[in-house]
């Protein structure tokens, strides 16, 4: 008894207190990056980012009366919801900045659900308190309709004012935060492999891909394997989130760490024992590749896109936009409809396969704060590529509409997309053609029309359909989940797994 009694106050002591991991929630500029900034000044975040918007969603640590807090900056435009509903699931408390001079917003409603699904506690920081048009009882008024009793209203909600230029409120919003904190009784063992999320992932010009992590129970260190469901291997790199080479990241701590390859955002990470269990994990738990399917009307205009990011954490509110972008009719009285596909994405430099792939699928090139190699710009220019550069993400959304405008307005002509199919098998194959069997994915598949070979996100070849069968007799017209056989005509020999996009030139 007296050893299992020792045992437990061993235990127990092992439990450490760990710094709580704060989000700051709310509209796009009520001062959410500017707040942070005055709490730690020589850490310049506002600084860092185009149009005053914090784009990424980037971990901060900062030392205050002897304790470290943990701060995930997330961004305040509309579009970044998801990334914003990310870091509420990962945070202990949640500071929601309310602009004193212009009050509750959509956004700031939207953060407030977002808090309240986390079930995490919330301090309410009035900011712009210094503001001669500053209302701070019309922001507790307004916020007590959607939910929020601040405490000087007979609530629950603390809630502080405070000026990121005078710095007036700082101390006692942190001080709040710690006392929120000391509620909570953050209790955590250290000594165990490490576990968290994916705050942030990008691929490393010089080291190739790095993530951004934030620890949220055991340890994190130097020569570790750590891995998620998509990525993994040992670590040669870590470092906190200022960019200093440490040895080890506890609970609550971001740290910058190399992978083999680029993590998703949000995914979660575990350290394991050695390289053999890692691989066990990735192999047993790897997610099913996603098919690239073209949802079309066969009656649309097409504007086909291809975007590069700098990050995923952009990337992802790119893909998130653009897949809600209307496409109803832009003239209603000539019901011209124009879709939007997104022939490929991804996160890294603009390179010169991105722009042989934009040539031969007729898409615009769009690079949102990445990098374009030289080659890349060569190879556009002798193309006729057009490159389109962009540091703000709204603006870049901007541009697309207006390209969806223009193909509304375009005389007919071109091309029109038809459908697409999925290639099952292949029966025979000789010099001049192919006899395949597919199924219809989206639209209709025609004798005579033009076609396209994707493989993955690629473009392989070009073709035509001398003919097409179902139940062993001729068809003029296969359509959508019907399977059929096909006579391929083309230089680029078909395979299982391709798939098909039909197109007729008007």
């Amino acid at each position: 008894m007296i050893a299992q009694n020792a045992e437990k106050i061993i235990e127990e002591k092992r439990a450490t207190i760990r710094p709580p991991i704060v989000v700051v929630l709310g509209h796009v500029d009520h001062g959410k990056s500017s707040l942070l900034e005055a709490i730690r000044e020589d850490f310049r975040i506002t600084a860092k980012e185009s149009g005053g918007i914090t784009q990424h969603i980037g971990a901060y640590q900062v030392d205050f009366q002897g304790k470290k807090l943990t701060f995930i900056d997330t961004p305040g435009h509309e579009i970044f919801s998801a990334m914003r509903s990310r870091g509420a699931k990962v945070a202990d408390i949640a500071i929601l900045v309310v602009a004193a001079d212009e009050s509750v917003k959509p956004q700031t409603v939207e953060a407030i659900e977002q808090i309240k699904k986390a079930g995490i506690p919330m301090v309410v920081a009035i900011n712009k308190i210094d503001k001669p048009e500053a209302n701070p009882q019309r922001v507790k008024q307004e916020l007590s309709q959607h939910g929020v009793m601040v405490e000087s209203y007979g609530g629950n909600v603390p809630s502080v004012e405070t000026s990121s230029t005078s710095k007036r409120g700082i101390k006692e919003l942190l001080e709040m935060i710690l006392l929120v904190a000391e509620i909570e009784d953050l209790e955590v063992k250290e000594d165990h492999p490490g576990e968290g999320v994916v705050v942030e992932s990008f691929m490393d010009e010089k080291r190739g891909p790095t993530a951004t992590v934030l620890v949220q129970s055991g340890a994190v260190k130097l020569g570790d394997f750590i891995g998620t469901l998509t990525a993994g291997g040992k670590i040669r790199i870590l470092e906190d989130f200022q960019g200093n080479p440490v040895k080890i990241a506890l609970p609550s701590m971001p740290a910058i760490v190399g992978f083999s390859k680029a993590p998703r955002v949000g995914d979660r990470f575990s350290i394991f024992k050695d390289e053999e269990s890692l691989r066990a994990h990735i192999q047993e738990e790897k997610p099913k590749e996603k098919v690239n399917i073209v949802t079309l009307d066969p009656e649309a205009r097409v504007v086909n896109i291809i975007v590069k990011a700098d990050v995923a954490g952009s990337l992802e509110a790119l893909e998130d936009v653009l897949k809600n972008l209307p496409q109803e009719p832009f003239d209603p009285a000539q019901g011209k409809q124009v879709a939007l596909r997104v022939v490929a994405s991804g996160v890294g430099e603009v390179l010169e396969n991105d722009v042989k792939l934009a040539r031969s699928a007729h898409a615009h090139m769009f690079s949102f704060r990445t990098k374009i190699s030289a080659a890349a710009l060569d190879v556009a220019e002798k193309a006729g590529v057009s490159i389109k550069k962009f540091t703000i993400i709204y603006e870049l959304i901007q541009a697309v509409r207006e390209l969806m405008e223009q193909a509304a307005k375009e005389e007919e002509g071109g091309r029109k997309d038809l459908g697409s199919l999925l290639v099952l098998a292949v029966f025979l194959t000789d010099k001049k053609r192919q006899v395949i069997g597919g199924k219809v994915l989206e639209g209709e598949v025609h004798k005579g029309v033009r076609v396209e070979v994707f493989r993955g996100l690629e473009i392989v070849g070009q073709g035509r359909i001398a003919n097409v069968q179902r139940d062993k007799k001729d068809v003029p017209i296969a359509g959508k989940n019907q399977e059929c056989g096909l006579s391929y005509e083309g230089g680029e020999k078909v395979q299982a797994g391709d798939t098909l996009q039909f197109y007729i030139e008007k």
